[in-house]
């Protein structure tokens, strides 16, 4: 059975994105970008792949969700499929049809569709945001890998939206960079 991670940046106080979705306060410098695009290239859209000097095939995950809030980022900078090296999906109840031809829509029962997905044979499947959609797929969330950014956003996008109710998750790797960035990564089972 595949397994869905939740894949993500963040600030220091748990925001995935400001009010408005933008990302730009993350730190793209610095010696994480690299050695983390080294374990995670398929997570680098596909129109910044060459010039990052990515190539081959995907080593962890073939299939993307992305939330519509997600999804309309990537469109805002000319990417109406911004991942075509995977399979995409977009989560969205409002949308009526597939926005593009190579991303396939999931307009209702989103958590029944990933286990269906869950299922299939193939790689791990990258939940690339948003915390509206991670907070829907958190019961079947099997793994968290947040890069935390030295920066405190104040306000924005949590990496998980809804009601206080406590999910307890297993630190199973880390590593900071001396950019200051850290890459920590969960179960949600205790290690064995």
């Amino acid at each position: 059975m595949r397994e869905l991670t939740y894949y993500i940046g963040s600030s220091l106080d748990g925001f995935i994105a400001g009010p408005a979705g933008q990302a730009d306060f993350y730190l793209y410098e610095g010696d994480h970008p690299q050695a983390i695009n080294e374990v995670y290239p398929e997570t680098v859209p596909t129109a910044w792949r060459e010039p990052a000097g990515i190539s081959g095939p995907p080593k962890q995950f073939d299939t993307v969700l992305m939330g519509r809030g997600t999804y309309e980022a990537g469109v805002a900078t000319g990417a109406p499929s911004p991942y075509s090296h995977l399979r995409q999906f977009v989560v969205s109840r409002s949308m009526t049809e597939a926005p593009h031809p190579d991303v396939e829509l999931i307009g209702e029962n989103a958590l029944e569709r990933v286990r269906e997905l869950k299922a299939e044979d193939g790689l791990g499947i990258w939940l690339c945001g948003g915390g509206g959609l991670a907070e829907e797929l958190l019961p079947e969330i099997d793994r968290l890998v947040v890069k935390i950014h030295p920066v405190i956003a104040r306000a924005g996008i949590p990496l998980f939206t809804g009601e206080f109710a406590p999910a307890r998750f297993y630190l199973t790797d880390s590593r900071v960079f001396d950019s200051g960035v850290a890459l920590m990564t969960y179960r949600t089972r205790p290690p064995a």
